[in-house]
């Protein structure tokens, strides 16, 4: 199989570095293909900017969807960007890892994903019509492929648990894996989280490699969180709200994942 694994950490000696080193060696040797966008040692150009549109008059008003749509269309996408998109076009697996830095991805990965995720390859797909909202949640250029996140966290566990002070870490990644990842059409599989990483020792390192080296083995077959798919009848369109007699009483965004 062919994994991407896109890396967002500034320092190679960190634990992330540490634990990026240990999955490529892991995949490697049970002889998968592996990629890796090391975005900090890529200078990665994390804003979307007028420069992604090498075709675009400098007199337009900027539009960055239109722009990037555009570009898209006409082959005049920055060389980047084409880059990323042919690699997420390779994979059969594609792995985003990064330190969770204020609740959220670092800005240069967001950037990857602001650029990367062009009109018309990741969004911007599909036939709107009163039936079918786009091919999206659950359908689209990427449906097929696997997405996994690999994630270290300072606080403890117990912080991201379901009644800890920073919220349960399934909300906080909701964003990314059914936005990010479930959006353009992946099987997102559970992430694999690390908590309190300055109190990481060489054993716990060791337990950490473990654990991953078993998500790793089994990245083909572990069951994908089960998202509810948008056109498949769970959803009404094009409210894009769910059908009235599915889990009536609840909200939040545990009501998009199904049974």
């Amino acid at each position: 199989m062919k994994v991407l694994l896109v890396y967002a950490h500034p320092e190679p000696k960190s634990l992330n570095g540490s634990i990026k080193d240990f999955a490529v060696r892991r995949l490697e040797n049970a002889g998968h293909e592996v990629q890796v966008s090391d975005l900090y040692a890529m200078n990665w150009k994390a804003a979307l900017d007028t420069q992604d549109n090498t075709a675009r008059n400098p007199q337009d008003r900027f539009n960055p969807s239109m722009d990037s749509k555009s570009a898209f269309e006409n082959g005049a996408q920055s060389k980047d960007i084409e880059a990323e998109q042919q690699k997420l076009l390779w994979a059969d697996a594609v792995i985003l890892q990064f330190p969770l830095w204020w609740f959220s991805m670092p800005a240069i990965l967001k950037g990857w994903i602001d650029r990367v995720y062009a009109y018309g390859f990741a969004y911007g797909v599909g036939e709107h019509s009163d039936s079918h909202w786009g091919d999206r949640y659950g359908e689209g250029t990427l449906a097929g492929k696997r997405a996994m996140l690999i994630v270290t966290a300072g606080g403890w566990e117990s912080h991201y648990s379901p009644r800890g002070i920073n919220g349960p870490i399934d909300d906080i990644l909701f964003p990314i894996q059914h936005g990010v990842l479930f959006y353009p059409g992946f099987d997102v599989l559970p992430p694999f989280v690390v908590y309190r990483t300055s109190r990481t020792d060489d054993d716990t390192f060791s337990n950490i490699c473990d654990q991953l080296g078993q998500r790793l083995d089994t990245l083909w077959s572990t069951p994908p969180i089960p998202y509810r798919q948008q056109n498949k009848g769970a959803y009404r369109i094009p409210e894009l709200t769910l059908q009235p007699e599915i889990a009536p009483q609840a909200t939040g965004f545990s009501v998009h994942v199904g049974e």
